[in-house]
């Protein structure tokens, strides 16, 4: 159960636990009550009994803060849901939180998101004669209010690919049919979904899911046993699952599967758990077993009735590597929906729990603790006392705040190291039934996480991944080495007719659902109709080190229109995949009109990088591709700020956005998970900028993009003589 709450006075407070690693690299946990009040995060050793009681520390929670969902992670045996906050003007200035549960992480990670935009928001009014102060003073706060939980719905109209044919023991089933135009060969093995509601929490549903322990075969009629062969990251490992064979045909051998499992909460509590079959040089084929292949998988647990019950979903595309002599597709197929009973099972598990099932032995020995801790880096900086008159603070002074009072580094509780003697609930298993998954053999990579979803938050690197499904794409293995000379905005073409492999086009803007006119009042979608930029060219680079400022480098669109003096103005999204080999793949939309005709994008293009990480918007879709991965990227607009790290570069005549995907953890695993299936994918997205008041609204796209079978073997080699800027009127990094 959750010990964090909200009160009425709109404050958040609860324990959590301060993670930390010590002199010799071991981490460890301390219990505090933390209390965030206004902008204010104060930690305490016990509850505090009144107002006036000084806090052990404290930190202010300004627009620099960001908040990044690590995921699970295990410490002296005891599962925590890691937070980390750190400073975006200084990222050795953080703080590492664990809660007892993803659900109160989450209430977390959403109240301290909400406290640096209403400072960011309040900031902004007090700047006298900014170009968006007047758009900030019917700010509806209901927009951002912990209060307020809207439920994750789809920004996109799209067909539904899933027909019903069935109906089994209080189970709908579904098939999925072939996109239109697909290149792969998923209809081999067609994908099925069942569905069903379950008398139960979706937390408690996705602990028990979630298990690989013994009581899993409490309900889990296929499961034999399982295990954890490699934890990637707190969302993301590697597991084996050993399946019976009594309720497999007579005569069919035993199966066993070697998985990918990603998971992730959305803000209304849903969970998603993605599977997918992958090789592992630790768990090789077994004697004895045969070794099925998932093609795409995994369960999305909806809460329903105020959370009291929960849809359950859960899909398969599995083929059973059975000889086609032996066992006809039908009978597959057959064993497929018998597999997906396991709902039906789960829900009479919770019935007769009374949907408080709770697994005593939750991922019990799945994992081990990573004894390789890094230590935290950086300096202990001297805490600010509150300041009761902060508020009437000239725009200098609240620089002099944003500057000086918002250290992280103050609230670990470094002089606890060895000398604070923990709560006997430190290491009670107990306390919340989410016992340690962390086992004495396997072997963890627990990295630690220094700069950042809806949700979301964050190390630069992409996973180097030790494993490859069958398909799956080594952006590393398929790199060419030959160089080209590159002209920027020519490296990947257009192809109005959406047949071309690697190729772009602009897509129809009716399919992305915006703000309209009256959203504040009845919080109303329309479709949207038309963009205000037109999409006039893309890149797919590829490079040994982060590519930024594309807009800024001679040779290239942007410049060629520079130096003929014109009124077009260029908006550029740069989306970096970094790793050994780092893939940019950046978008430039053009517009004719004068900026100030835009009064929304004017402020947006001046204002400052916390102003445009509160407001810039993408809305994503995968239009034709595997169901795992279009659970994975979803349909639901997103501010990429707020997840994810955007560096900004304003030119004459543009701005550019370098989204560093590998800020953040969340977004790494589904990257990974996209790009193992890239050549079989159609991304479409529209970008736009969040309209929060009556004045801005209705919302606007800003451009749309279709990119076709993307190929990460036909991106563009950098020469590093390609990476020059213009030295004449290079451009200003804000």
């Amino acid at each position: 159960m959750d010990n964090s709450q909200i009160t009425s006075q709109g404050r958040m407070e609860g324990w959590l636990h301060l993670i930390r690693s010590n002199r010799i690299g071991l981490q460890y946990s301390r219990k505090r009550y933390f209390l965030l009040e206004d902008h204010f995060l104060k930690s305490f050793k016990s509850v505090p009994h009144s107002k006036n009681e000084d806090p052990v520390r404290s930190a202010i929670i300004d627009s620099c803060i960001r908040v990044t969902d690590n995921g699970r992670e295990s410490i002296h045996r005891k599962v925590f849901f890691i937070f980390t906050l750190y400073n975006t003007s200084n990222h050795n200035d953080q703080l590492k939180l664990g809660a007892s549960s993803p659900e109160e992480a989450a209430k977390w990670i959403h109240s301290l998101q909400e406290a640096a935009l209403k400072l960011l928001i309040f900031y902004a009014s007090r700047l006298s004669g900014s170009s968006r102060a007047s758009h900030t003073k019917s700010i509806d706060w209901t927009l951002c209010s912990g209060t307020h939980m809207e439920q994750v719905t789809a920004d996109v109209i799209a067909p539904s690919p899933w027909t019903i044919f069935g109906c089994q023991n209080g189970l709908r089933l579904f098939k999925e049919g072939k996109d239109r135009g697909s290149r792969g060969k998923w209809d081999d093995h067609p994908a099925i979904m069942a569905v069903g509601v379950v008398d139960g929490t979706s937390e408690a549903i996705f602990q028990t899911l979630m298990s690989l322990g013994a009581s899993r075969s409490v309900w889990d009629f296929c499961f034999y046993r399982g295990c954890v062969v490699e934890h990637l990251d707190g969302h993301t490992d590697i597991i084996h699952k050993q399946l019976y064979s009594d309720w497999l045909p007579w005569g069919m051998k035993r199966r066993d599967l070697l998985l990918r499992r990603y998971w992730r909460r959305e803000d209304d509590g849903t969970y998603v758990i993605l599977y997918h079959s992958v090789f592992h040089k630790k768990c090789p084929r077994q004697k004895g077993s045969v070794r099925a292949c998932l093609k795409s998988g995994g369960y999305v647990i909806t809460p329903m009735n105020h959370g009291k019950k929960s849809v359950v979903k859960h899909m398969l595309a599995i083929d059973w590597k059975c000889w086609r002599s032996y066992l006809q597709p039908s009978s597959a197929r057959s064993i497929t929906i018998r597999m997906l009973g396991r709902v039906a099972a789960l829900r009479e598990l919770f019935r007769a729990k009374q949907g408080n099932y709770s697994s005593p032995e939750f991922l019990s020995g799945e994992l081990t603790r990573n004894m390789r801790m890094h230590q935290t880096d950086g300096n202990m900086v001297q805490m600010p006392t509150e300041d009761g008159n902060s508020k009437e603070n000239t725009s200098e002074e609240v620089d002099q705040v944003s500057s000086e009072h918002a250290s992280l580094v103050g609230l670990n509780d470094a002089a606890d190291e060895f000398f604070d003697v923990p709560e006997p609930s430190d290491y009670d298993d107990s306390e919340n039934g989410w016992t340690s998954d962390f086992g004495p053999e396997m072997n963890s990579q627990d990295t630690r996480h220094p700069k950042i979803s809806t949700a979301a938050g964050f190390v630069r690197k992409l996973h180097d991944l030790a494993v490859q499904k069958r398909g799956y794409v080594d952006l590393q293995g398929t790199a060419k080495e030959d160089n080209f000379s590159c002209c920027y905005g020519t490296t990947l073409q257009k192809d109005p007719t959406c047949t071309l492999p690697c190729s772009w086009t602009s897509t129809d803007p009716s399919t992305f659902l915006i703000r309209g006119k009256n959203y504040l009042q009845d919080r109303h979608k329309v479709k949207a109709k038309g963009t205000l930029m037109q999409m006039v060219a893309a890149d797919w680079l590829k490079s040994d080190k982060r590519e930024d400022d594309l807009g800024g480098r001679p040779g290239g669109i942007v410049q060629k229109y520079a130096e003929q003096g014109g009124p077009e103005f260029f908006f550029i999204i740069n989306i970096q995949v970094p790793g050994s080999t780092t893939y940019s793949l950046a978008l430039y939309y053009m517009m004719t009109t004068p900026v100030k005709d835009a009064p929304l994008l004017e402020s947006f293009i001046n204002g400052d990088d916390a102003y445009r990480n509160s407001r810039f918007k993408l809305i994503p879709y995968i239009s034709e591709g595997s169901w795992i991965v279009k659970q994975s990227v979803g349909k639901k607009a997103c501010l990429i700020g707020q997840a994810l790290e955007i560096n900004y570069f304003h030119g004459k005549n543009y701005l550019e956005l370098g989204v560093d995907i590998g800020s953040s953890t969340v977004a790494r695993g589904v990257v990974s998970l996209v790009l193992g299936y890239l050549n079989n994918l159609v991304i479409e997205m529209a970008f736009l900028i969040q309209a929060n008041t009556e004045e801005e609204l209705p919302e606007f796209l800003l451009g749309t993009c279709r990119l076709n079978h993307l190929d990460a073997a036909k991106a563009v080699l950098l020469k590093p003589s390609s990476r020059l800027s213009s030295s004449s009127q290079g451009p200003v990094r804000n």
